[in-house]
């Protein structure tokens, strides 16, 4: 196994920052290492430095997104802590809907417009449209958009297959909802085309402006700022605050906060959780 030496380390960290956002310190010399060995073997190269240089060279930028797919944490479950889901079904969206119906016509559908701006491999978009399936029973009613943006090629792909082994089903999905919104196919569980059909999937870096995506109601960003450092955080944030609805609401990861980074969203608790609201 080739070692990442010291000089070499500096280098990476700032070229995985410049492609990802995410800020590694010296301690995570090991997670360069073990994350891009294999793309070493792959390539049959000696070392870093050669790596590094490759990629520099690389116009097309495929190599570089293989160094995003293998550096970027796809950790993820279905319903990965249950609590934002209960908060967004019995708190969240009832009163979205509440405030909508207010201020409609009658008979217009009802806008809901939510953004998993770091939806990995696609299980937190499911879950969010199980969870509104759920609730809503009938979509009809509703003008749903769903997006999901992540960093890495690889996790998009996956997501937007909506295919999943079981090894990844069984963690945080009840089997009642497996048989609900879930397929048999091929040893492995595809999400229903009725739920798939409400989800729109692209690949996007979070440091890139994304004003163009328009305007949401929900953004679920939960465990990706926690990579970033204090300003990229706060940058980041602030972006999502301005593509918020007025009465929208932002959740945020169980460990994170954004108490003291932006000063025009308030916290607001329901049972476990919380999110975020514009200041009235």
């Amino acid at each position: 196994m080739a070692t990442l030496l010291p000089e070499e380390f500096v280098v990476y960290a700032k070229l995985i920052r410049e492609l990802t956002g995410i800020a590694l310190d010296s301690s995570k010399a090991y997670l360069i290492e073990t994350r891009l060995e294999p793309l070493l073997r792959e390539l049959d190269l000696k070392g870093y430095s050669e790596l590094y240089y490759r990629i520099k060279g690389d116009a097309s930028g495929a190599l570089a997104r293989k160094v995003i797919d293998r550096i970027t944490t796809q950790e993820t479950s279905f319903f990965r802590d249950s609590s934002p889901f209960e908060m967004l079904k019995f708190k969240i969206l009832p009163d979205l809907i509440d405030g909508r119906k207010k201020t409609l016509p009658p008979g217009t559908k009802v806008p809901i417009r939510i953004w998993s701006a770091a939806c990995s491999t696609g299980q937190e978009i499911y879950s969010i449209l199980i969870a509104l399936k759920e609730v809503l029973r009938d979509f009809s009613a509703y003008n749903l958009r769903v997006l999901g943006t992540d960093i890495s090629d690889f996790a998009i792909a996956r997501a937007s297959r909506g295919v999943y082994p079981p090894g990844e089903i069984v963690r945080g999905l009840p089997k009642d909802l497996l048989d609900k919104y879930f397929i048999p196919e091929d040893g492995s569980y595809r999400i229903t085309d009725e739920l798939r059909a409400y989800a729109t999937f692209k690949r996007w870096n979070l440091f890139d402006d994304f004003s163009s995506f328009g305007r949401f109601d929900i953004v679920f960003c939960r465990n990706v700022a926690i990579y970033f450092t204090d300003a990229d955080k706060k940058s980041l944030f602030e972006r999502i605050e301005r593509v918020l609805e007025r009465d929208g609401a932002l959740i945020v990861g169980s460990t994170e906060s954004l108490l003291g980074t932006i000063q025009t969203l308030e916290a607001k608790r329901y049972l476990r959780s919380v999110y975020y609201q514009r200041k009235l």
